[in-house]
């Protein structure tokens, strides 16, 4: 209810807030600098609510893409260059804990409006200078996975548990992996009279490499009962098992956000469990929370944009929102 609330809010006072007849005193300009490649399906939602954000405010958009997926180095290049333009507002995903923090301190003291958007500190407002953060609580999520997943075990013999690390020391794959040990753990503690093997396993970003890894790791286990990453690249994982004549559901998967690729694997039974963090919103709330504080002086404020958990069922009325880039 505090989230429908503040949502809510914000729609009100935008409706409030907008220029008579469509007419803007002043044309923002805003940036969205982030840890991600253009190759990358997930950011390409965010960027479609990102732009529709921008087009009914008529402000001047910007964003800057890595050339390298999850390079930490051509994000803070990319959000220094940005920031030279004085720009009204940044928004930007902080993966990592250090990397970002004098950077964002100097914009917020140029009087620069900053936006966490996808990933935000581990520290929330005590470790970085953003003023809000609009993105999913990912150990909360991490935990929902592998609750909505146990249902899904078989009822006897070992669990093997696998949890593919994307992006190691990258705070939005580390918290989701923290989430999904968390109950696995106690899963094990209640379960006394069962056998539960918990393997941590870096995987990487990039999908060939990651059916690569996980794939090696299954055919030499081929004791594993399922598999958990915490990105989308899963997806791919599937495509080898499949390619192996290993039916679905053999090896339980599940993972997080809602692009094509892993809709087509759920449809097919090899993807179990899926995490919703709705990329469309992540990049067109920043964008009206910068706005209102532009124009109305609000203050920018934390939304949690959610974890729905998406089963195979769900698939159907997914399709849709997914080929127009919305999920």
């Amino acid at each position: 209810m505090r989230k429908l609330a503040t949502i809510l809010t914000l729609g009100s006072a935008l409706a409030i807030a907008a220029p008579v007849g469509g007419a803007h005193a002043q044309e923002l300009n805003i940036v969205f600098t982030h840890h991600s490649s253009a190759s990358n399906p997930f950011w390409q939602a965010v960027k479609k609510g990102f732009d529709d954000a921008c087009n009914k405010i008529q402000a001047n958009c910007q964003m800057i893409f890595t050339q390298t997926e999850g390079s930490i180095d051509q994000q803070a290049a990319n959000m220094m260059a940005a920031l030279a333009r004085s720009p009204d507002a940044l928004i930007t995903s902080i993966v990592d804990n250090n990397a970002f923090d004098e950077i964002i301190a100097g914009a917020r003291d140029n009087g620069v409006i900053v936006i966490a958007s996808n990933v935000d500190d581990t520290d929330g407002a005590a470790g970085n200078a953003r003023q809000a953060f609009i993105g999913q609580g990912f150990i909360p999520a991490g935990y929902s996975l592998g609750k909505k997943m146990a249902e899904f075990f078989p009822e006897e013999g070992k669990i093997k548990a696998v949890i593919g690390v994307s992006a190691p020391g990258q705070n939005w794959s580390e918290q989701r992996a923290a989430g999904v040990i968390k109950y696995l753990e106690e899963f094990k503690a209640n379960n006394v009279d069962r056998e539960v093997e918990i393997v941590r396993l870096d995987t990487g970003t990039d999908g060939a490499v990651v059916a690569e890894r996980v794939g090696a790791y299954i055919n030499a286990n081929p004791d594993t009962t399922v598999y958990f990453d915490t990105g989308l690249w899963h997806a791919f994982v599937a495509q080898v098992l499949a390619d192996r004549g290993i039916e679905p559901g053999k090896v339980l998967m599940g993972g997080f956000d809602i692009v094509a690729e892993v809709l087509q694997q759920m449809d097919t039974g090899y993807i179990q469990v899926q995490v919703d963090q709705q990329p469309y919103m992540q990049g067109f709330m920043p964008v009206m929370q910068a706005y209102l504080s532009k124009t109305v002086g609000l203050s920018p404020a934390d939304i949690d944009t959610g974890q729905g958990l998406v089963l195979q069922e769900d698939v159907a009325e997914l399709w849709d929102l997914a080929k127009q880039g919305l999920r």
